[in-house]
């Protein structure tokens, strides 16, 4: 989230973009890193595909909302 806050501050529509995209990663590797705790025994299988599932939703209405921006032709308040 501090991400997408970082590139929505700083008032252009590709660079929000960019963030959006390396938080979309970060969704990425917070499963893998469920995918190890689980390995360890920290969680159970229910909760581990509980979590990978909502973390898989979680990218793709990011990437979602990327596909929407670069259909927008505003480019952002810095451009004005």
């Amino acid at each position: 989230m501090d991400t997408i806050a970082e590139g929505f501050e700083r008032d252009g529509t590709i660079e929000f973009r960019q963030f959006l995209t390396i938080a979309k990663g970060s969704a990425g590797k917070s499963r893998s890193q469920l995918y190890r705790v689980f390995d360890y025994g920290y969680i159970e299988e229910e909760n581990l595909e509980k979590l990978v599932n909502e973390y898989e939703q979680l990218s793709k209405r990011r990437a979602n909302f990327i596909i929407y921006l670069n259909k927008q032709d505003f480019k952002g308040n810095k451009f004005k």
